[in-house]
């Protein structure tokens, strides 16, 4: 009989991938991203301006989306006066940026340059809301919302009346972005054959904006704040016990909400090229707030599939009024597309919160959990 102790043992085959199979895993993870990413770069040289500056649009409410989905969906506070600081923001550059020779004759214009006044504009609406946040820290929900809604008031109040500042009803024209003797004005730059104007240029700025936004977020939710948030959001008291500061949190998180919305509010007055008071109003804090609902609350991308949602469908509709049933220009009969889009608005919102609580961006990955739930039952 033969021993079987002399029979070699053969080696076991490791089940975890190796450094040469984990590689092709991580790329295949972010070829989708890639793929966009050079998308995006390449949109400039094919689009149509209508198209750019709608993506434009989507892009500023992308990054004020991310500043309201760390304040109300990470950390669970009720804010309505989100347009207050992008007020802030958009009309902080105005002022800072221009020379003080204004239409009337009479606006304040500081004359700083105008990247250094963008970034101290962000600062201003940072500034803003830390004026506020020792509010924001005591209060939440419902009654935090209240407070939030008078900022609303008060910003119209101050927009409409200090003409010196603002313009009063008719407002102000935007100074122009200029940088390194680069001015995103409407001067045209060859670029490959095609000829960029304003839209072209800030798409660029719009992206790298987005993408600096998007990557500082993520850091901090994935971090030890951004679990110190979701716990003050989940458990006030338990993670007041385990010794997490909230109200110092919570006052932080709105400077940061506050520090987005002025961001955002910089770059929707580049894009306007001409700000008013009635836009930052309580509609444009309600449509923030749909936004991160129709998307999916506390998480990034969340914020950016809501608010290509939510600012792309005004546009969409707007540009095929004519073709679409029932839609039509204002004054012409019918419903106009700011209407239908607040409808569609009101009905995404329902059909999120009934049939998928983590938004749009988190329908693929709840398409593939139910299939592979289906899956063993065929089988």
């Amino acid at each position: 009989m033969s021993d079987v102790s002399a029979v070699p043992a053969v080696p076991a085959v490791s089940a975890e991938p190796g450094p040469r199979r984990a590689l092709p895993a991580l790329l295949r993870r972010r070829l989708p991203a890639l793929a966009a990413a050079l998308v995006l770069l390449a949109l400039p040289f094919y689009l149509e301006r209508f198209w750019l500056q709608a993506g434009l649009f989507a892009m500023a409410a992308g990054i004020g989306a991310i500043g309201i989905n760390l304040l109300t969906g990470a950390t669970g506070q009720l804010s309505l006066g989100h347009a207050f600081f992008l007020a802030v923001g958009a009309y902080g550059y105005c002022v800072l940026a221009a020379d003080g020779d204004g239409s009337g004759g009479d606006l304040v214009g500081l004359g700083l340059p105008p990247v250094l006044a963008a970034v101290l504009a962000v600062a201003l609406a940072g500034v803003a809301g830390g004026l506020f946040s020792p509010i924001a820290g005591r209060l939440r929900g419902a009654y935090l919302g209240i407070a939030t809604l008078a900022l609303i008031f008060i910003g119209q109040h101050v927009l409409l009346n200090a003409h010196d500042l603002t313009g009063g009803f008719n407002g102000r024209s935007v100074p122009v972005l200029s940088a390194f003797g680069f001015s995103f004005d409407e001067t045209p730059t060859v670029v490959a054959g095609v000829p960029f104007g304003s839209a072209e240029k800030l798409w660029y700025a719009g992206l790298l904006l987005l993408a600096l936004g998007a990557f500082f977020a993520r850091g901090v939710l994935r971090g030890r704040p951004g679990r110190a948030l979701n716990a003050i959001r989940d458990h006030r008291i338990a993670a007041g016990v385990m010794g997490v500061p909230v109200a110092r949190y919570r006052a932080a998180v709105f400077v940061l909400s506050s520090m987005y919305a002025g961001l955002a509010g910089v770059l929707l007055a580049l894009i306007f090229q001409h700000m008013v008071p009635g836009y930052f109003g309580i509609v444009l804090s309600l449509e923030y707030l749909a936004i991160i609902v129709i998307g999916g609350l506390g998480t990034v991308n969340g914020a950016l599939v809501g608010a290509a949602f939510v600012s792309l469908i005004p546009q969409i509709l707007t540009r095929y009024a004519e073709s679409l049933p029932l839609v039509s220009a204002p004054g012409t009969g019918g419903i106009a597309p700011g209407e239908a889009s607040s409808y569609l608005y009101g009905a995404a919102v329902v059909v999120t919160v009934l049939f998928l609580p983590g938004g749009l961006a988190r329908l693929p990955a709840t398409l593939r959990a139910r299939r592979q739930r289906r899956t063993p039952e065929t089988a």
